[in-house]
């Protein structure tokens, strides 16, 4: 993995801590697991507030997101986050710019969700 802030700003947190007597509690924040959804159909769908769609890995390669579904590849991350996923969580799509909360669990494949925030769902975001 590439290093980051922590890397930077942690020893700076030491060291001036040390220097200052001072006992200083650090939390970081881990980024929770991350998927990618797959190809489009057409034209980037819009997703609605309010809206229950259907969100899974896709079947074959002409499952493509269209209006009412959201897919994603099959790859070994994103069939373990459907697995794990439960309904109540949110998912978010495209950096948290659009948030889905899991309604039912069909599958180990396939989910229910409802658009928490919506937008313009484009490819591979």
């Amino acid at each position: 993995r590439r290093g980051g802030d922590f890397e930077r700003v942690y020893p700076l947190i030491r060291k001036y801590a040390a220097e200052m007597g001072k006992k200083v509690e650090v939390l970081g924040d881990l980024q929770g697991p991350k998927f990618r959804v797959g190809e489009l159909a057409r034209d980037p769908v819009p997703l609605v507030d309010g809206e229950i769609l259907e969100f899974g890995i896709s079947t074959s390669e002409e499952d493509k997101i269209r209006p009412g579904r959201i897919t994603m590849k099959p790859t070994v991350e994103q069939n373990a986050l459907v697995k794990a996923a439960k309904v109540g969580i949110d998912l978010l799509i495209e950096d948290g710019l659009m948030k889905v909360n899991v309604v039912e669990k069909l599958s180990d494949t396939e989910l229910k969700v409802k658009v928490v925030r919506g937008g313009k769902l484009k490819a591979r975001k």
